[in-house]
């Protein structure tokens, strides 16, 4: 059985493989696709939605415990560079695969 993570954005457990573990760097986020950066990390779904929802809701400093704002544009800058294109699953895949279990 996969790991299960909780989206920072929508707050839904999902498997490991279809979230995008992040750690804070230098003040801001930093995408860590392979999930191997030391650290504490935290969990959103490849979406822009999820992204934003997380930043609205001041939930990346409080995840990753780190005082003050964190700058969640490289997280959007990822989302829209061809090398987020791996196989990763869609929220929406995510739910359907939970739904099964």
């Amino acid at each position: 059985m996969e790991p299960v993570r909780t989206c920072l954005g929508c707050r839904q457990r999902a498997p490991r493989s279809a979230l995008l573990r992040v750690v804070a760097r230098d003040g801001a986020i930093a995408v860590d696709a392979p999930a191997r950066l030391p650290g504490r990390g935290a969990w959103v779904h490849s979406t822009r939605d999820c992204v934003e929802s997380a930043t609205a809701r001041r939930a990346w400093a409080r995840a990753l415990r780190v005082a003050g704002p964190l700058d969640a544009e490289p997280v959007l800058t990822y989302l829209g560079s061809p090398q987020s294109a791996a196989p990763r699953t869609t929220r929406e895949q995510a739910d359907r695969h939970m739904d099964k279990s």
